[in-house]
């Protein structure tokens, strides 16, 4: 609901966007498109997609009129020589991206196409596709990972749904120990998720929303700044860190 709701996660996003040059066009890549294969969308006019249901009919009629940009997905193209990219023109702009875009550049004048999650890829798959598209951040192009770290909705304490800072414990600890292994730049640990025991297993049951990260601190340069915000949870089983690199 941050997309239609004013909270501290929505100021959270309209303040880190101060800090951002603006880009010459965004890569999206977003917990909500899954495919086998890795895809990229090529077309001029990506369609606003609601892909969620039960919602209020206010976040149906949120609209995001971003051009797409067909010129950066050949260069995706060019640049990813060790993984195979396909062209796709039917998907558009999901609501794990233009949720948080609608914050960042609310005056949707920022080309942007969004890329898929391989089904087939490991983490250390996904870290390593990612790892090819760091000449793009050279070129003005800005990287957007879109999920959550911790992310299980079949714990969500949805009468605490609004209760800003309430996590269960196993999400507390999970959260301290990602957000350690994030600060010391220990990705390794990241991409080995699974061997953090009993707290990750519950905070990840699934890995699409846990794989963008992974996509955006692949792109990390050693001796860039990270900063954390956003860096709370919610509903017991959820998190909403954000991270910002450069």
């Amino acid at each position: 609901m941050n997309a239609i709701e004013e909270n501290e996660f929505v100021i959270g996003f309209r303040k880190i966007a101060l800090e951002l040059p603006k880009p010459k066009a965004i890569l999206c890549i977003s917990a909500h498109w899954e495919t086998k294969g890795t895809r990229v969308t090529n077309m001029l006019y990506p369609k606003t997609i609601h892909d969620f249901g039960g919602f209020p009919k206010a976040l149906f009629d949120v609209q995001y009129p971003a051009k797409g940009s067909p010129e950066l997905a050949f260069e995706i193209k060019k640049n990813t020589t060790k993984t195979e990219v396909q062209f796709d023109e039917n998907w558009g702009l999901d609501h794990g991206a233009w949720s948080v875009l609608k914050h960042l550049f609310p005056l949707a004048d920022v080309p942007i196409i969004q890329m898929s999650l391989d089904v087939n890829l490991s983490p250390q798959g996904h870290y390593d596709v990612a790892k090819q598209l760091a000449e793009l951040r050279r070129k003005g192009i800005l990287i957007i990972g879109s999920g959550n770290m911790i992310h299980n909705l079949g714990l969500v304490h949805w009468q605490k749904l609004n209760d800003i800072g309430f996590a269960y414990d196993w999400a507390i600890e999970a959260r301290e120990k990602m957000n350690h292994f994030i600060l010391n730049d220990d990705h390794d640990s990241l991409i080995h998720y699974k061997n953090n025991g009993h707290s990750f297993q519950l905070s990840i049951p699934t890995p699409e929303h846990y794989i963008p990260l992974l996509y955006v601190l692949a792109l990390k340069e050693k001796t860039e700044d990270l900063n954390l915000f956003n860096d709370k949870a919610l509903a017991g089983s959820l998190t909403m860190t954000s991270i910002k690199i450069g």
